[in-house]
């Protein structure tokens, strides 16, 4: 439903930088370079500057053959490291119109780790409490070969091209795993590729804002611990209803901690904790690299609303009306 549009991409990070720049201890299990030192900024902070990827075929919960098994070893990540890409059976489950070829799609490699998420230790996520269950039961999916769409209320707001909420902006997809970061002495910027989703996050100690203001992305806020940018997020929307896939977001209860250190000139290690007491039995934390990047980020030319929606709803209008002439 995004699909053409991904072909034309335009140059955007020196508006990027502008905007940014007009606002002016290493995470758990991650060990920086031998006697490293990150680069610093003209005032002194680690500087995280640049576009980074965070692509990866290393799965989000550890496969159940891997068990207890934390990390991989280099033989076993070479024997199961693809060597092709996407398999057509696999393109044709997630998107039976078909769509993407492995042309678009940003696979990465697997690292060590047998899942991104490091805790719970089993690799899993905790299991969605009794309510958030029964309630994802029953929430369409435009991605369903039997989906019926009445209405661009049966759409999420990825389809919409309007955000894929939080921890999912932060986390691999299929493509477009890229971000672009900007600092000044009192802010962070963040700009997700995937959905042009931004992020402008204050280190000046500010308090949140009143629990009334919610926001697609929430409301951040930073602070340096050593060299580790810490970045707490509430004040979430309750309108990011699908957690699953790309689009694994929490409820307007969600809270987030992430973690950022520079670990290499071509590393930063990310990790982020993810507490929804409404959707997650329990808190849980997944850990992702992010590589250096010699291309820029580009534009995600997918607009607002997805231009394609009127074309789905009149297709199934068109459905509707040849099922109900053939009775």
């Amino acid at each position: 439903m995004t699909s053409v549009a991904h072909a034309w991409k335009i140059r955007i990070v020196a508006a990027v930088i502008a905007v940014a720049t007009s606002l002016a201890a290493a995470p758990a299990g991650v060990a920086q370079e031998g006697g490293y030192g990150p680069p610093r900024t003209p005032w002194g902070a680690p500087d995280l500057t640049g576009a980074w990827s965070n692509k990866t075929t290393t799965p989000l919960e550890r496969p159940a053959e891997l068990a207890d098994q934390a990390f991989l070893t280099e033989e076993e990540r070479a024997a199961r490291n693809p060597e092709s890409g996407v398999s057509t059976e696999e393109r044709s489950a997630f998107m039976p119109t078909g769509a993407y070829n492995d042309f678009w799609l940003e696979q990465g490699e697997l690292n060590l780790r047998t899942s991104l998420v490091v805790d719970p230790p089993d690799g899993r996520l905790p299991p969605l409490t009794g309510p958030e269950r029964q309630r994802q039961q029953v929430l369409p999916n435009s991605f369903s070969p039997t989906a019926q769409f009445d209405s661009w209320l049966d759409f999420n707001t990825y389809d919409r091209c309007i955000t894929r909420g939080m921890p999912g902006a932060m986390m691999p997809g299929f493509y477009n795993h890229n971000y672009q970061i900007v600092q000044t002495e009192d802010h962070v910027a963040i700009l997700v590729e995937m959905i042009h989703d931004a992020r402008i996050i204050p280190l000046d100690g500010s308090a949140h804002p009143a629990p009334s203001l919610r926001q697609w992305l929430g409301d951040s806020r930073g602070r340096w611990d050593g060299d580790t940018l810490v970045i707490e997020t509430t004040n979430f929307t309750d309108k990011v209803t699908t957690r699953g896939g790309v689009m694994i977001a929490g409820s307007g209860h969600l809270r987030t901690v992430e973690r950022l250190t520079r670990v290499s000139d071509d590393t930063i290690a990310y990790e982020i904790t993810v507490t929804d007491p409404t959707v997650w039995s329990a808190p849980w934390t997944v850990a992702v690299p992010m590589t250096a990047m010699d291309d820029p980020v580009f534009e995600y030319a997918c607009h607002e609303g997805n231009y394609a929606l009127p074309n789905i709803l009149s297709g199934q209008r068109a459905t509707d009306a040849a099922g109900a002439a053939s009775r």
